[in-house]
């Protein structure tokens, strides 16, 4: 029995909401906005952003833009106000937070799913879609991929025995390095690099693996999770490009 198949039409509309969306939480969304988000003023200029970045991307229509902006508020503002502050900031809470949106845009992008193509994007949405979901799913592999990381491994970063201290953020940009070299490479068809990067990545921490047990298996962990996060969303952002570009 094979199943349904999806309209490209709103396919395209979840593309442009996801970008918008992703811009929002990710990437014009500060740590101190997040740090000060029970104030209302950076609490709207949050919901404000994601208006005005979703009516952009589907070509000023507002109107679903509108739908999604409340829906967000709803979401964000749960998160915020009513879930207590030790379970706010957990990884059970991101990704409850996160799949929460995911299920409104893709309701949005079945309540209109042609608001793209009825835009005035309308005449160079085939040609800009490629680079939208290329994008949305490079900031969802690498920088909401750093958010995930460091949640699951935050429970066991002072138990692991790291005694030699290291650079400056350089575990998070190294993280990002490697969610970006998988997503390439996944990206443009050669997934088998990843196991060179795996081992590569293997031999650097040799000294690592010296440091106790506790160390290298906090390492192992925060690796793992890594590239499991960026395969996993790399080909989810290939499967929704298919689904985008695919005719009628």
């Amino acid at each position: 029995m094979s199943l349904m198949p999806i309209d490209p039409a709103m396919a395209q509309s979840f593309a442009a909401l996801l970008l918008a969306h992703v811009l929002a939480d990710f990437t014009f969304q500060t740590n101190a906005m997040v740090q000060h988000k029970r104030k209302p003023l950076v609490f709207m200029l949050h919901i404000g952003t994601v208006f005005v970045l979703s009516t952009l991307l589907l070509g000023g229509i507002w109107q679903v833009a509108l739908v999604v902006s409340l829906a967000h508020l709803l979401i964000d503002g749960i998160k915020t106000w009513i879930i207590p502050a030790h379970l706010r900031n957990t990884l059970a809470a991101f990704l409850i937070d996160q799949a929460a949106h995911m299920i409104t845009l893709v309701l949005a992008a079945a309540w209109w799913p042609g608001a793209i193509t009825q835009g005035f994007w309308a005449n160079i949405a085939p040609i800009a879609l490629p680079p939208v979901i290329l994008v949305a799913g490079f900031i969802t592999t690498v920088t909401a991929g750093g958010y995930v990381v460091g949640m699951l491994t935050a429970r066991y970063q002072t138990a692991a025995d790291t005694s030699e201290a290291g650079l400056p953020d350089a575990g998070r940009l190294i993280g990002q390095l490697e969610r970006s070299m998988i997503f390439l490479l996944v990206w443009i068809g050669e997934p088998t690099g990843v196991g060179f990067l795996i081992a590569a990545k293997s031999v650097l921490r040799l000294d690592t693996a010296k440091q106790g047990r506790s160390a290298s298996e906090y390492v192992i962990i925060g690796t793992m999770a890594s590239f499991a996060w960026a395969l996993g969303t790399t080909y989810m952002a290939r499967a929704l490009l298919e689904i985008a570009v695919a005719t009628p």
